[in-house]
């Protein structure tokens, strides 16, 4: 097949958009951390599994090759933009501005340590090739019924496998280790509970983009590389 020729669709396009834009919220967001009530969690939980439901849908429309392309994309554009964060970040700033509360908080925001940048890029790579590849694989083996069941499955082993890298590795020393599984659990368990909540508005946007685009890829016979 000459790639050359391919067209990459609108709906496409606007996805991956979203998708990039999630990520860099949610790396942005994850430097608040929150209580309500037993449950911690970090502001990334609001946008964060977004890019979950999303990778779902491209996975269950264009199948897993174009999933893997989004998935670097997002990191690509999300590498640039942590990059030219901590550029700006480490640039001396006027010295009436510095000691400012908007000079304190984006030092806060963008001058991430590099154990935290790390827990991120490889938390956000292991996740979402888990979650597109569990979907492609269980789609082939359901013969293409059930994907609420499929995209449930599929997104909690992808965000356990995020949580459980990013949290010990970002956070070793912020959080107390004793808290750490509950944290980790509180995550996983906050997020599922987001996309079963929203999983019929996601039921919807599958049967349309598919209607749109005349396409339902099944990932018969691939290898299932990250390259």
């Amino acid at each position: 097949m000459n790639i050359k020729n391919q067209q990459v669709s609108v709906l496409f396009m606007l996805l991956g958009t979203l998708f990039c834009i999630c990520l860099s919220a949610a790396n942005l967001f994850a430097t608040k951390q929150m209580a309500v009530g037993p449950a911690h969690f970090t502001g990334a939980i609001l946008v964060f599994p977004i890019s979950y439901i999303i990778n779902d849908v491209v996975a269950e429309v264009w199948g897993f090759r174009r999933t893997r392309l989004l998935i670097w994309m997002a990191f690509g554009f999300n590498f640039l933009f942590v990059l030219l964060g901590a550029l700006v970040d480490v640039i001396p700033g006027v010295y009436w501005w510095q000691e400012t509360p908007a000079g304190v908080g984006f030092h806060a925001i963008f001058g991430l340590a590099p154990r935290i940048v790390a827990a991120s890029f490889i938390a956000f790579l292991v996740g979402s090739f888990v979650n597109a590849a569990v979907l492609s694989k269980m789609k082939v083996a359901s013969q293409g019924r059930h994907f609420s069941v499929r995209a449930i499955v599929s997104s909690l082993a992808g965000e356990a496998c995020d949580s459980v890298i990013f949290f010990p590795i970002a956070l070793a020393g912020i959080v107390p280790w004793s808290q750490m599984p509950q944290f980790v659990l509180w995550q996983v368990a906050l997020k599922t509970a987001y996309e079963i909540i929203i999983l019929p508005l996601t039921n919807q946007v599958v049967k349309a983009v598919k209607r749109s685009e005349g396409i339902d890829v099944y990932d018969n016979n691939i290898k299932y590389s990250i390259f």
